[in-house]
């Protein structure tokens, strides 16, 4: 809620006004509630889609193991919009009568960033195996909450981070499996979304009739009272809190954890920047070096006002091969690999590289022939669908499970610290358990 007073609101409030605020109740999610286990499963997973914005864009009515029974969004023309997405028949308002539906055995939670360990964690405790959107948590308390319900519910939780299924991610995957990097000593990732600003602006804090301001041309188009706008969750959000798109390239090429940071922010005082939920976060772009569990290095800058084009990008070098993703000034996505000079006493020291353009597969042969349909981010959408619905039906977990949610998401939050200690080095936990 916006506060004329400061121009802050709560996060209370802000769970409030969206229609979660039992969600933001500690005594709801009580670790001594017990999970109720869900009914013996039989035919198609059973799944809910929360979220009518990014929602509607999976695939799960494809998927010939699954079928979608509800959709719920506080607003109705994204409940409308999920309903034409995925022909559902159960439409909600309330996600907490969503939960209710006894027809429903997993929930996918597309929803702003404060919301998803509250709602996940309902959702956990109502017996639903759980996928959400990323990032898995904004702080150490709510990821450790979250593991914590994950963990004694026995069900499934995936984190939904579309960079672990690029098809540049994918290759990479293979190649490091394939010994063809060697020893990957240092790697970088990249998320600059530039004009991100707007998204912090909406025409209402009441949720069921916010409309999010998504470009100057919508302001023009619908002839938008500026003074009339307000914060949305996005209003100074911590570039190093949504980290994942860069720990979900590097992290499963790798095949490490990050164990230690040191970053630094820079931001221009905005307003945005002055007064936010989160910390006040000063904060337009930070970068941050980290180590990890093997003694290599990884950068990973993330920013919102930059002068560069948008991008989503990653970099790996080895000592044997490099692989080094496409720009957005339109350079490819390039293969290098380490020669042995057989002519020289030097060997594969001499330095003699080969280097070429790589045409990158789609990978569609990991997909079910119903799932081969063009998505955005890179097409991950489909693999992420397909993973979820699949690790149910195989009682498996799924690749991105909570250990991973956390190893993804926990670098960033601490780095975020680090960054505002100027940079202090700080240790990243590991809560991986020992196999």
């Amino acid at each position: 809620m916006h506060d004329d007073d400061s121009g802050r609101y709560s996060r209370r409030d802000f769970l409030r006004h969206a229609g979660v605020a039992a969600a933001a109740a500690p005594a709801v999610f009580s670790s001594a509630v017990a999970a109720p286990r869900p009914a013996a499963r039989s035919g198609k997973v059973r799944i809910g889609v929360v979220g009518g914005g990014f929602g509607r864009y999976f695939q799960w009515h494809l998927h010939p193991d699954a079928t979608v029974v509800a959709v719920c969004d506080k607003r109705e023309d994204r409940l409308q919009l999920l309903k034409q997405t995925y022909g559902a028949g159960s439409l909600y308002r309330d996600f907490h009568e969503f939960l209710k539906n006894p027809k429903l055995e997993a929930v996918a939670l597309f929803t702003p960033a404060p919301f998803h360990v509250d709602m996940a964690v309902e959702a956990l405790k109502a017996g639903k195996h759980v996928i959400s959107a990323v990032p898995a948590g904004l702080s150490v308390e709510e990821l450790e909450r979250l593991l914590e319900t994950v963990k004694a519910s026995g069900l499934k939780y995936m984190m939904a981070e579309t960079s672990r299924y690029r098809p540049q991610v994918l290759t990479c995957m293979g190649m490091m499996k394939r010994g063809e990097f060697g020893n990957i000593f240092y790697s970088e990732a990249e998320y600059h979304h530039t004009g991100l600003a707007p998204y912090a602006y909406g025409t209402s804090f009441d949720c069921q009739s916010c409309t999010f301001i998504q470009s100057i041309d919508q302001v023009k188009k619908q002839n938008i009272d500026v003074s009339k706008l307000v914060p949305t969750w996005s209003w100074g959000y911590p570039p190093m809190l949504y980290p994942t798109h860069c720990t979900g390239m590097i992290l499963p090429v790798i095949q490490e954890r990050f164990v230690e940071v040191t970053a630094y922010g820079w931001g221009d005082g905005h307003e945005m920047l002055r007064k936010n939920t989160y910390g006040n976060n000063p904060f337009f772009h930070t970068v941050g070096l980290f180590k990890t569990s093997k003694g290599n290095s990884a950068r990973i800058s993330i920013g919102w006002h930059l002068a560069a084009g948008g991008t989503e990008r990653g970099v790996f070098y080895g000592d044997r091969g490099s692989y080094i993703m496409s720009r957005p000034e339109g350079s490819p996505d390039t293969v290098v690999v380490q020669k042995e000079a057989t002519d020289s006493p030097f060997g594969l020291y001499a330095g003699e590289t080969e280097s070429h353009a790589f045409e990158e597969p789609a990978h569609m042969e990991m997909l079910p022939e119903a799932l081969r349909v063009p998505s955005a981010h890179g097409g991950s959408h489909p693999h992420i669908t397909h993973e979820f619905i699949r690790c149910i039906v195989e009682d498996r977990k799924p690749d991105v499970d909570i250990y991973e949610a956390i190893a993804y998401t926990l670098p960033g939050i601490i780095a975020h610290q680090s960054a505002l200690e100027g940079g202090r080095r700080l240790k990243i936990r590991d809560y991986t358990p020992p196999t």
